[in-house]
């Protein structure tokens, strides 16, 4: 008897545009939900943000906080005011946090500076997230209340009555992964403004980069300053420089300033960003934030209407969605808005005159549904992105296939960026891309093998040319990466050569078009078309699965359900296999 074979399956999902903005229900941002995905390992970014806006503000926990917030009733440990959201491996961002509290018999030696000392548990019942701010109270009775601007972020933090005590604020040089390699702070006596920057590595990339603050304080008197580090703080000196620290030991050090008690018991803090100096840093929220005390509301209402308008060119007809449904919808809407982030005047390496977005993180995930998709509901801001990527590829060499904090990183799979450009190209995205350049930018990660494709490029080209397709266990002595994905490696390099070819035969050179096109056919050379799949002990009845290959063309074996949630979870760290992040099953698909 035959078997039936695996069958591909394709999902259309189609949106009904509209014509404005007011189109939407009044009430479309009530069905809203920022936290869902802050927990389970969704890790995504629950604070308050503009649409791909730089500063992300949040409250962050020692618990699921990759994307700094996670509804998992853990410790508050800080509020920053940059993050990345959806991401995996490492904690991303989440620099120079804020830390309030009241220190017992009003006491510097009594507060608590490092990290797991000063961890507070919050009130369940107290977190607000809706589109353009986000609320917390902690357990020690402090309500924190935060909103952003483009490039900065305001925090309101409501201390309980201090009976005289002098509430403290302090700023820790650290980012959520602990990677800082160096940095600094100043702190103004009088003002008690903070300015300072560190060195800091990205959380799944190579390289490092540097971020700069300023910090500014409203609506209550000074009492004293200073400088930390560990445990202890004193008034003099005003600034401090810190290194890692010694082997495993982490240095923790920062500022902090000191109030007086004001009749309100609320000091509001304005946080300024940039990649490029603290200078920049403080323009940017004096500029955007002029009048901390009052425009807390105004920034807000401008978030908000900014998500309206981002969301306007999709409805939803009245009628067989619930209420869950909805929200679900709704907030899957707003998440694909969230990043890539658009840091326009902040690129420290060049400035091409050109919108610059960051935080591509990574195209291995985003080229699949959200690049497409916001092709369709926001085509300014994708050729703005795409773009960006024509311009990594012109200063860096390569388009990324991740790009996070300024920095490269890690290759998943394919050259993603690839399928991104030409799936643009495909839907007329605009005009006033260069596509000749696309297409040396993709016949480049098709032709040359860099040392490390480890971040940018593809692996293995010599083995890709030679038997059309990349072989289980390959020699490779051109360049170097993980030496494993040979399966889904080979089907993402077919995809790409695919993208290439229909790109080339678009621009009319169809001698390119063909040569490609033929190679977009090597994933068929690791199809085993007798291969069967048993699950806990029991035939499927499904024959044909990709399979691996050594060089010499004899089959090598991986189990087609292995790497699913069925077996074991596969990483490129921890344990390589030939498929990334899923089953051969999940790879017909």
């Amino acid at each position: 008897m035959r078997r039936p074979s695996a069958t591909f399956l394709l999902q259309v999902v189609s949106f009904v545009p509209s014509l404005s903005a007011a189109s939407i229900t009044p009430d479309v941002l009530s069905l809203i939900n920022p936290l869902i995905g802050t927990t389970n390992g969704g890790n995504v970014f629950a604070g308050a943000t503009l649409p791909y806006g730089l500063a992300k503000a949040v409250a962050d926990v020692d618990g699921q906080n990759t994307g700094g917030f996670g509804m998992d009733g853990s410790n508050v440990t800080g509020f920053s005011s940059i993050h990345d959201s959806g991401t995996g491996g490492n904690p991303s961002l989440g620099n120079f946090p804020l830390f309030p509290q009241v220190c017992p018999d009003d006491d510097l030696n009594n507060c608590m500076f490092r990290i797991g000392d000063r961890k507070t548990h919050y009130k369940m019942d107290s977190v607000f997230a809706e589109p353009g701010q986000f609320g917390i109270q902690l357990q020690s009775g402090i309500q924190a209340n935060m909103t952003v601007s483009k490039h900065a972020a305001l925090y309101k933090f409501k201390f309980p009555d201090s009976k005289g005590n002098h509430p403290l604020i302090l700023l820790d040089l650290t980012d959520l992964w602990q990677s800082r390699q160096n940095a600094s702070v100043i702190v103004d006596e009088k003002s008690g403004r903070m300015v300072g920057n560190g060195t800091f590595l990205p959380s799944f990339g190579a390289g490092s980069y540097q971020l700069h603050f300023c910090v500014d304080f409203f609506g209550a008197d000074v009492h004293d300053t200073g400088v930390w580090v560990n445990n202890r703080a004193g008034t003099e000196p005003k600034h401090i420089y810190v290194t890692r620290g010694f082997n495993l030991f982490y240095l923790e050090s920062g500022g902090f300033v000191r109030f007086k008690p004001g009749s309100d018991n609320t000091v509001t803090a304005r946080v300024g960003l940039s990649f490029k100096n603290y200078e920049q840093a403080c323009r940017n929220a004096e500029k955007e934030i002029p009048d901390p005390l009052k425009n807390f509301d105004s920034l807000v209402n401008a978030a908000r209407k900014a998500w309206q308008d981002k969301l306007g060119p999709i409805s939803v007809k009245p009628g067989g969605a619930d209420k869950d449904l909805l929200v679900s919808f709704w907030s899957g809407a707003y998440r694909n808005m969230i990043s890539p982030q658009n840091y326009t005047g902040e690129n420290p390496h060049w400035d091409t005159g050109f919108p610059y977005f960051d935080s591509f993180y990574c195209i291995w995930d985003s080229f699949r549904a959200q690049h497409p998709l916001l092709t369709i509901l926001d085509p300014e801001a994708q050729t703005q992105m795409v773009q960006s990527l024509l311009d990594m590829y012109k200063h860096e060499g390569w388009l990324p296939d991740c790009h996070m904090s300024m920095c490269q990183g890690w290759t998943q799979g394919g050259s993603n960026a690839d399928v991104v450009l030409a799936d643009a190209y495909v839907k007329n995205l605009s005009s006033t891309i260069d596509w000749e350049l696309a297409l040396e930018a993709i016949t480049t990660d098709a032709e040359k093998e860099p040392l490390e494709w480890s971040h940018h490029g593809r692996g293995g080209l010599q083995s890709w040319r030679k038997y059309n397709y990349i072989p289980y266990l390959d020699y490779d002595p051109l360049g170097f990466g993980t030496n494993s994905r040979s399966v889904s490696r080979t089907l993402e390099y077919a995809y790409d050569d695919f993208c290439l070819a229909t790109l080339a035969g678009g621009l009319g050179k169809n001698g390119v078009q063909k040569k490609y096109m033929r190679r977009s056919m090597n994933w068929q050379n690791l199809w085993k078309k007798d291969q069967t799949s048993i699950i806990k002990g029991k035939d499927t009845g499904f024959q044909g699965f990709f399979q691996p290959k050594y060089m010499n063309g004899t089959w090598g074996f991986q189990d087609p359900i292995a790497c699913s949630p069925l077996t074991s979870f596969c990483s490129l760290t921890g344990n390589p296999s030939e498929t990334f992040e899923a089953s051969i099953w999940q790879y017909l698909l």
